[in-house]
């Protein structure tokens, strides 16, 4: 870069951050591709509250089908999808069970209680991962006096567990014991596309033990918009009229769905570039003085790590990282999350890796 040398290597980065911007906030930030949008521009479209959208419809055929479910409804966001299936599997004054740092517990504003007056109960998994003996003796007692246990929801991966993948064992145990105790499942998978690349195991073979599913599209997919939820035809009819309600029925909607349609078609597979740079970033912290890994084994596309109380903060961290091009989000007092996606690739994971450890080097000084 012309005049470059003359700067100190602060200088330098802020120069080169002109044209290296890596932002790991969160895999939600990506832009659509100029694939994807000639896909949304030629879309097919129709009127999908009073008729069908031929566009929406291919994209709920075709999430229903690697789902493994009998049908699937297009959703504005995940939030939505999660908050309408807790509607549809319990009534008014019933009580769900999900993991203390679980997003339809603390991301989505409570609507469970505002919406449909549901409560939460709540149970601290293992780096956040559920197994059937935390369960055991956790469902209230059939008593008047006592809120009714419902249903329960896990997060598959888990967002606050750093990407964690549930063991496909645990998921089974849990929904059996589920349904031996007359419990309602369903499932955030909202990054259950990134659990199925880095295990192997078939989409529809994880969500064949849940009653539903909501997927999201705009994730490690790269979609701008939208998520969907999956089941069998009877609950998707009634989560149809329930989008009404809470405002999701929407139009023309193929212009949306076209891009989570592309996105679904061509950008699954790739999910394991994701995840190879993902363990770059997590090899750079681990040999990084000053930082930890929390926790330790990265399964997927997120990092969770905590700064040395002594040496800085995570927001005065990731203000260092800002300057230099890199964007991360704080988490806490000392924990950070990056996430690696489609938009970032190997050159700029490298990247970012150097400047993590420069900027430790210079604040342990």
């Amino acid at each position: 870069m012309a005049g470059s040398h003359h700067l100190t290597q602060n200088e330098y980065y802020l120069v080169d951050t002109e044209v290296m911007i890596v932002d790991l906030r969160s895999d939600t930030v990506t832009k659509p591709s100029a694939a994807m949008r000639q896909a949304i521009a030629r879309a097919e479209v129709d009127d999908d509250v009073i008729d069908v959208d031929p566009t929406v419809a291919r994209l709920q055929e075709l999430t229903a089908e690697l789902l493994g479910k009998e049908a699937a409804i297009f959703m504005p966001s995940g939030s939505m999808s999660n908050q309408i299936a807790l509607r549809l599997h319990c009534q008014p004054g019933d009580e769900f069970i999900c993991e203390t740092g679980s997003h339809i517990y603390n991301y989505e504003q409570a609507a469970f209680a505002q919406l449909s007056g549901l409560a939460a109960k709540t149970i601290q998994g293992v780096e956040h991962l559920l197994n059937v003996d935390q369960l055991v003796g956790q469902i209230r007692a059939d008593d008047e006096h006592l809120v009714r246990t419902r249903l329960i929801c896990l997060e598959n991966t888990h967002n606050r567990g750093a990407g964690r993948i549930h063991r496909y064992e645990d998921i089974v145990d849990i929904c059996n014991w589920a349904r031996e105790n007359q419990l309602r499942t369903h499932l955030d998978g909202a990054r259950l596309f990134n659990a199925a690349v880095a295990t192997g195991i078939p989409l529809s073979d994880w969500a064949q033990h849940f009653d539903s599913i909501s997927v999201c599209f705009s994730k490690g997919l790269g979609a701008p918009v939208g998520s969907a939820l999956a089941g069998d035809a009877a609950l998707i009819q009634q989560a149809r009229r329930a989008r009404k309600l809470f405002g999701g029925g929407m139009r023309q909607a193929g212009v949306i769905a076209a891009g989570a349609l592309f996105a679904l078609e061509n950008n699954r597979h790739r999910l394991s570039e994701d995840h190879a740079n993902a363990q770059m970033l997590a090899e750079a912290i681990r040999t990084t003085d000053g930082l930890k890994l929390t926790p330790d084994q990265v399964d997927t596309n997120i990092i969770m790590f905590e700064v040395d109380v002594e040496l800085t903060t995570a927001e005065r961290f990731v203000e260092l990282l800002a300057q230099q091009g890199v964007r991360a989000t704080a988490f806490g007092p000392q924990l950070i999350r990056l996430v690696t996606h489609l938009d970032v690739d190997r050159s700029k994971i490298e990247y970012a890796a150097r400047v993590i450890s420069e900027i430790m080097e210079q604040v342990a000084v």
